[in-house]
């Protein structure tokens, strides 16, 4: 954020567009390998949804990913309600399609996103 606004009044400053991209573009690229570096190349992340609609979610998302998930009991302090809640391991690319459907399926759905360090098994590292 603070780059976009130095790269930004530096634009409008010396009015040189040109110094400005490039450093946009600089900055992504930077941001990426330290993305890399820090992350991995194989990393993960996790998503937890809580919707009434749990079961539609975890088809679409089994028939367009070809991704399982697991249903996890829980209860919902706030209403005092026996809760279902929807756990999946997906790539990065993966959770923003998961986060798609599960608003196509329930606009009303609740979703915490993790990261993952490592994942192994059907669909993911195999040592």
């Amino acid at each position: 954020m603070f780059d976009t606004i130095i790269v930004g009044i530096n634009m409008i400053a010396l009015k040189q567009i040109e110094i400005g991209l490039y450093s946009a573009i600089a900055i992504y690229i930077i941001g990426k390998i330290i993305e890399i570096i820090a992350e991995g190349t194989n990393f993960t992340k996790m998503i937890f949804i809580v919707s009434d609609e749990y079961e539609k979610i975890a088809k679409e998302i089994s028939d367009k990913l070809e991704r399982g998930s697991t249903a996890i009991y829980a209860k919902g302090m706030y209403k005092n309600e026996e809760k279902k809640i929807l756990w999946c391991v997906a790539s990065k690319n993966e959770i923003m399609k998961i986060r798609q459907i599960a608003k196509s399926v329930d606009e009303n759905s609740f979703m915490t996103i993790f990261n993952a360090r490592e994942a192994y098994g059907l669909g993911f590292k195999i040592e």
